[in-house]
């Protein structure tokens, strides 16, 4: 084009500009779209051989804008954007352009810088050089920013609904993901626009704020620090330029949350958006705190200054959020850690000001600013603690506890000491609810194996205790909940009750009542394992007996601990829940964890065996007595020589005594069985009489007479009949009514209980024996009887023969024969017939203790080979012991017993040894 040409196209130009651009932009599209290509072939030449080319742009946009034809606008608006982008004037001009048909035009532009965005600015992203690049960022930008111009502007854009604003958006983010440009004003730019586009309707959807927050938030914060700026851009010159590019974007950030609070005024949107913020609030880097906490505090300031509403909202985040700004207190960086405590104050108030309790607002505000104002001593740190429990709800407490706990972890000294000692206030105060337990003890229990410095362990540790005391039921049931308590961290919190001596007594209470929570087979599915709260509780309690901290506190509660392990063996038999119970080797350690039964036996084992009853968990071992435990068969025999070692070793007879009477009250059939077994047994010891009243044991035994159990009736009768419920009972008609009444319990002889009275008659066979001895022939008499209808019931093979010498027997050479007979009819039951005789050497009836040393006479006579392989070494010892006693006997008969076989004792000791 010449210059004639050129100053003729001004000339038409101004003539436009004067006033004819909205006749143009109405006359038929033909002529529209002539003139709109003259303009474009004008406007395509390059910048210094058109003048006033701004003018051109202008009357570009005027037509457009007064179009009456869509697709003229669409084509011409397209052209428009191909055009050059490399000049900076006329990246201004064409969008200018833009901006002025976009104020008749609005949905088409939107339209199409949307997809300029999302496609050639994607394209040439990958394509086009860098320069070219920046070119139409910068192109895109400006049509952004002036497109957002006009909309602030127009007062009726409100009544459109814009579609396509996170797309628009999403582009604009791309853009700020690029590597840093704070050397332009790319950045802010970018997010005034965002700010302006999101007061449009619709408002943005929760997902698409979230990614402009984590966007924005990252280009500000990752820039390196402030007086690093000038170092990262040389080129720029001098750095009050960076300072004020960076300035100018930070301000930019701040309306930018500002103007999401903005869109919704409320505690929910207020902590919607500082849950952005918490990840920088945990960086590492120093600056990256200080911008994340002053823009908390800018942000927490516009809020308290906008926020209104009275309408009490309690978003439980607000808890966390405080956690995190609170850990700020004691921060490396004075520039941190003062807004820190400025935002920990405002955070306070607003949660006063939203639970409505203006009334002691001031107050409250005081006491916070005194908080903020008074540095990082332990007491202003205790004033916040009770700050927080009485602001705070239970939920945002809650949250607050969770948030100290995970900081605990941290490679920060300064942090885990701060947060150990908040934590360890917070649980020694009234702080937790008994609703937040179970949430926070979880969290302690996934922190604790995190946790790396040792003051920060014994924190845990005194706080657990603190937490156990004021909550025993729930932090004990919670415990239970966790996994199995052999595992370490769970072991280390049961360990750490125990620091506490009540404390310890009040859980292992708790532990072994409930193993009474045994619900019955209907509820009991047997197709897959039931994690019954009984097999909890036992598991733990069979951890707690190994574990030196509770040995002190087993040792006070072996009454219910014993109680309870005995009656949960005998429901866990009556369950059938005895998988893998045989198949054990006490001699052979296993990984394998142990099924229900097997874990309560060797919990009953474990008992004495641990406390310094030793000797009774040895009686009954060298007796095989454990093994009568693993049948439900021969269970209560089991328990009766339990029992019977106990009287014997004045093994806790006392306590047990006073369980087994509460135990013998119970609805509970099982419990009154192993109540009753253990009272009949201990009736019999001389020691009782100093633990019981003999009224109340009388009336006590009387009510098991009327129990709907069989066992229960006959062991209460036995208990009545015992020397302490009948003084006189030298008497021999006590003595021949209670072994003919034995002799009809055992004639009963049920099918359903054939084995137990075989297992009660075995057990009665020695004492027999011995009274037919008695220096009453009445009751003689009835011991033959009785004796007779044992060996019936336990189908021995000379029954003619023993009735004859039974009959009419004489002298020494029947008492021989009887002694034959019940000796071989039981074979490989020496050792434990020699065993029960010995109790009689002690015995206050000289016939019978003379019965008794002919008995063990006999034995040792006939049957020592026997002895000797059978026999352990406790079993001689515990002979020893009772021959010894005899040497001292004022009896002279009793002294040459001893001497004719003490000699025999010897040597059975040292074979068997």
């Amino acid at each position: 084009m010449s210059a004639t040409e050129q100053d003729l196209a001004l000339g038409i130009i101004c003539h436009y500009l004067e006033g004819y651009s909205q006749h143009l932009g109405q006359e038929n599209a033909m002529d529209t779209d002539i003139s709109m290509q003259k303009l474009l072939e004008s406007l395509s030449l390059a910048p210094e051989q058109v003048k006033k080319k701004t003018l051109l742009f202008r009357l570009f946009g005027l037509i457009l804008r007064e179009c009456t034809s869509v697709a003229l606008v669409k084509s011409h608006l397209a052209r428009l954007l191909e055009l050059s982008h490399q000049d900076s004037s006329q990246r201004e001009d064409i969008a200018l352009a833009v901006g002025l048909t976009s104020t008749m035009h609005l949905e088409e532009v939107w339209t199409l810088l949307e997809h300029m965005g999302s496609t050639w600015f994607l394209r040439w992203r990958k394509l086009s050089p860098e320069g070219q690049d920046d070119v139409l960022k910068a192109s895109f930008l400006s049509a952004a920013v002036l497109l957002t111009r006009v909309l602030r502007y127009d007062y009726g854009v409100q009544k459109y609904k814009y579609t396509q604003i996170p797309e628009f958006i999403q582009c604009l983010l791309c853009i700020l993901q690029e590597p840093n440009f704070l050397a332009t004003l790319f950045r802010q730019k970018i997010i005034l626009v965002i700010v302006g586009l999101s007061n449009l309707r619709p408002s943005l959807q929760p997902w698409v704020k979230s990614k402009v927050l984590e966007v924005c938030l990252r280009s500000v914060y990752v820039l390196p620090p402030t007086e690093e700026l000038p170092s990262n851009w040389p080129s720029l010159d001098p750095s009050p330029v960076i300072d004020m590019l960076y300035r100018k974007t930070v301000r930019a950030l701040d309306l930018l949350l500002q103007s999401f609070f903005s869109e919704n005024p409320s505690m929910d949107e207020a902590c919607f958006l500082l849950q952005h913020l918490e990840h920088w609030l945990q960086s590492d880097k120093s600056h990256e705190r200080q911008r994340a906490v002053r823009s908390i505090l800018l942000l927490l300031k516009y809020v308290v200054d906008t926020l209104n509403s009275t309408e009490e909202a309690m978003p439980s985040a607000l808890g966390r959020q405080l956690g995190l700004l609170t850990l700020l207190w004691w921060d490396r960086d004075a520039e941190t850690q003062s807004p820190a405590h400025q935002c920990v104050y405002l955070l306070l108030q607003l949660s006063v000001q939203q639970k409505g309790r203006m009334t002691g607002l001031y107050q409250s505000k005081a006491k916070c600013f005194k908080v903020r104002t008074s540095g990082k001593g332990e007491a202003e740190l205790q004033h916040l603690v009770k700050a927080f429990d009485k602001v705070l709800s239970v939920a945002q407490h809650t949250q607050l506890v969770l948030t100290l706990l995970h900081s605990l972890r941290c490679c920060s000294l300064l942090q885990s000491r701060l947060a150990s000692k908040l934590l360890l206030w917070i649980f020694q105060g009234p702080g937790i609810k008994l609703e937040q337990v179970a949430e926070v003890l979880h969290g302690l229990f996934q922190e604790l194996p995190s946790i790396h410095f040792k003051k920060a362990q014994e924190a845990m540790m005194k706080a657990m205790m603190a937490l156990g005391t004021q909550h025993t039921l729930e932090v004990t049931e919670v415990l239970l909940s966790l996994c199995h308590p052999s595992e370490r961290q769970t072991l280390t919190l049961w360990m750490a009750l125990a620091a506490n001596c009540q404390l310890a007594r009040k859980v292992m209470t708790l532990l072994y009542m409930k193993l009474k929570l045994r619900p019955t087979g209907e509820v009991i599915q047997p197709t897959h394992q039931v994690q019954l709260i009984s097999l909890l509780a036992l598991d733990t309690i069979y951890e707690l007996l190994y574990t030196q901290e509770y040995r002190t506190t087993v040792r006070w509660a072996f009454a219910g601990i014993l109680l309870g392990l005995l009656t949960q063996l005998h429901y866990l038999l009556e369950m059938d829940m005895v998988e893998g119970f045989l198949d054990y080797q006490e001699d052979i350690l296993d990984s394998k964890p142990l099924g229900p039964c097997r874990t309560c036996l060797e919990a009953l084992k474990g008992l004495f065996w641990t406390t310094q009853y030793w000797e009774v968990f040895a009686h009954v071992k060298l007796l095989r007595g454990w093994e009568l435990f693993e049948h439900l068969e021969t269970y209560t025999e089991g328990v009766t020589l339990l029992a019977r070692a106990m009287a014997l070793y004045d093994c806790e007879v006392k306590a047990v005594l006073g369980q087994a009477i509460i135990s013998l009250k119970s609805t509970e059939t099982r419990d009154n069985i192993m109540a009753i077994l253990i009272i009949a047994e201990f009736l019999n010891s001389p020691e009782v009489s100093k633990h019981v009243d003999q009224r109340a044991m009388n009336s006590l035994l009387s009510l098991g007479l009327n129990s709907p159990n069989w066992l229960v009736r006959a062991m209460s009768l036995k208990g009545l009949s015992s020397t302490l419920m009948n003084p006189k009972k030298e008497r021999a008609e006590v003595r021949g009514n209670a072994i003919f009444l034995f002799g009809d319990v055992i004639h009963s002889r049920g099918r359903k209980f054939q084995q137990l009275l075989k297992n009660l008659a075995f057990q009665a066979l020695v004492p027999l024996l011995v009274h037919l001895a008695d220096s009453c022939q009445e009751v003689v008499m009835r011991t033959k009887f009785t004796f007779f209808r044992c060996a019936i019931l336990l189908k021995w093979e000379f029954q003619k023969e023993l009735f004859s010498k039974l009959t009419w027997g004489q002298g020494l050479g029947a008492e021989y024969n009887i002694f034959m007979y019940m000796v071989e009819s039981n074979f490989g039951s020496h050792h434990q017939f020699l065993m029960q005789a010995l109790t009689y050497l002690r015995s206050r009836h000289r016939n019978l203790k003379l019965a008794a040393m002919k008995f063990i006479g006999g034995m040792l006579q006939e049957y020592f080979l026997d002895l000797c392989l059978r026999l352990k070494k406790s079993d001689t010892k515990t002979l020893k012991k009772y021959f010894d006693a005899l040497q001292e006997d004022p009896d002279d008969l009793c002294r040459r017993f001893y001497l004719s076989f003490s000699g025999d004792i010897m040597e059975l000791s040292h074979y068997v040894a």
